[in-house]
């Protein structure tokens, strides 16, 4: 409602300033004119319509099909030193998945985020602890040239029974019996770091869960905050990564909550699924 629309309710006219005399309109004696009508029914209605359009142009951008102009027309939100809104942009993310893994994004910077923020929830998954579905991680997400290079060496990480066994794994990787492994990442924001053609840096902040849920776990699912930067290289149609490096925070001041039972946050991994995540 416009300023003009408010002077109108106390008697002005579009904000003229001119002032409108009422008329009684009966033989009531009421001397501010009777029975005055309704002007809330007038605008209930207005906003009745425009919750409708609404709901109409809304489920038309939901189901648009794959060629709609709108793709190619949304705005860049990657400048690199800018702000961007956190909301997803115009642009499709993906087309496509590569097993669960998403694939397909734009060839723009926008894709590009959407690309390093699905990677992010990947690599950072409980999948990546196991030899089989690491492996389909690892070549879904970096270059060929990166996977030849780093296959072994991750390999070598993730088998490590010192370090399996810091974390509460058993040698073969698996979670002891009566616990849940927890390890999830929940991407909070993107950026553009530096955009060419056919390269591009972005840096995704999140946080992390991880450890075991279950009764008598030494190692109970804690909360970590990150910044991890993905160098990524457009090959074969799509954004890849071929380094990335990690630093802590920021780390928001945490709340005074409870924190869940071990059955809770066991209960909760397994009822609660992930997103697909895009700029």
């Amino acid at each position: 409602m416009s300023l003009g629309d408010e002077h109108d309710g106390f008697g002005g006219v579009g904000g003229s300033g001119q002032t409108r005399t009422r008329l009684p309109e009966g033989n009531s004696g009421d001397v501010y004119g009777g029975a005055r009508r309704p002007v809330r029914s007038s605008r209930s209605l207005i906003t009745v319509v425009g919750v409708v359009v609404l709901l109409i142009a809304a489920i038309a951008f939901a189901n648009r099909g794959e060629g709609d102009p709108a793709d190619a027309a949304a705005p860049s939100s990657g400048t690199p030193g800018k702000t961007a809104p956190t909301a997803a942009t115009g642009i499709r993310p993906v087309t496509g998945k590569n097993g669960q893994l998403p694939t397909g994004f734009a060839h723009t910077d926008q894709g590009a985020q959407s690309a390093a923020t699905n990677y992010a929830v990947a690599l950072g998954s409980a999948e990546m602890f196991q030899t089989s579905t690491r492996n389909e991680i690892v070549q879904a997400v970096y270059t060929p040239a990166a996977v030849t290079a780093r296959q072994g060496d991750l390999n070598k990480v993730y088998a490590d029974k010192g370090f399996l066994s810091r974390i509460g794994l058993q040698e073969d990787g698996t979670t002891p019996q009566g616990l849940t492994f927890i390890s999830r990442v929940i991407p909070v924001g993107s950026k553009v770091e530096s955009y060419a053609d056919d390269r591009a840096t972005v840096s995704v902040w999140y946080s992390s869960l991880f450890g075991l849920a279950g009764e008598g776990s030494k190692n109970p699912v804690s909360e970590a905050w990150y910044t991890s930067s993905y160098e990524l290289q457009w090959v074969n149609g799509d954004w890849k990564v071929t380094d990335f490096s990690q630093k802590d925070g920021p780390v928001p001041v945490g709340r005074d909550q409870r924190a869940s039972t071990a059955q809770e946050m066991a209960d909760a991994v397994g009822q609660f699924g992930g997103f697909t995540y895009a700029r």
